[in-house]
């Protein structure tokens, strides 16, 4: 009895070292399988080296943030600079504006100037009409009088020419005193020419019969004599 059950025991402990043997020849048989699907060249890989692994899949991700951010920043950067640039070349245009708009009404304001300038030196230049009459002829030998510092007025420059030639400029006096010597009185103001040589002012004809030449001329002798041709009131 006691032996059958010995047996029937150890029939059951092979039973659980066969079971284990199994295990084992299952585990080796798949350990085989996985190293044969290495290559031979290829070198194996321990689970100590997967966190390694992991660890520079996670640092390459960092550092391809960190370039984009930096890309981004360079970006940013150039983007400023470009309306910087864009705001200089604005400001520089504007301030070109300003400066030909200035340069432009300075032009506009010397072009005036230099324009009432001409026309104020034609103005002085051009000569004064006068009339071609005995009020025209008077009136344009008091201006060159006055420019000449020879007194006289209209009403005396005028009453002694309608006694001496009743505003005659081709006048001539053929028998007095003067006309005896050869040299007689002519002229609106009836001037001898001795006297008209004398006295004759510059910037008038050295013609005895014309009339503006022949009124200064004889007021200008009148002033030296007299003080004025207003204070003749005969022969003189």
């Amino acid at each position: 009895m006691p032996k059958h059950i010995l047996t029937r025991g150890h029939g059951r402990a092979l039973t659980r070292h066969h079971k284990i043997a199994a295990a084992g020849v299952a585990a080796l048989g798949a350990a085989a399988i996985g190293f044969s699907a290495v290559p031979s060249n290829a070198s194996t890989t321990t689970t100590a080296e997967a966190p390694a692994q992991t660890a520079k899949v996670a640092y390459s991700t960092q550092q391809i943030q960190g370039v984009k951010a930096d890309v981004n920043s360079q970006l940013a950067g150039a983007s400023v600079k470009v309306e910087q640039i864009a705001a200089k070349k604005q400001a520089a245009a504007k301030k070109k504006a300003a400066a030909e708009a200035k340069a432009a009404k300075a032009r506009q304001a010397a072009e005036s100037a230099s324009r009432s300038t001409e026309r104020a030196e034609v103005k002085k230049a051009a000569p004064k009409k006068y009339g071609d009459n005995l009020d025209g002829w008077i009136r344009e030998a008091m201006s060159i009088m006055k420019k000449n510092g020879i007194p006289g007025s209209y009403e005396g420059i005028h009453r002694n020419i309608m006694r001496e030639s009743s505003g005659n400029p081709k006048a001539i006096n053929l028998w007095d005193i003067n006309a005896q010597k050869g040299i007689p009185s002519k002229g609106l103001l009836q001037v001898i020419p001795p006297t008209f040589e004398a006295y004759h002012v510059k910037g008038t004809p050295k013609n005895i019969y014309d009339p503006v030449a022949n009124i200064v001329a004889a007021c200008n002798y009148a002033a030296d004599k007299y003080g004025t041709m207003d204070n003749v009131d005969s022969a003189y």
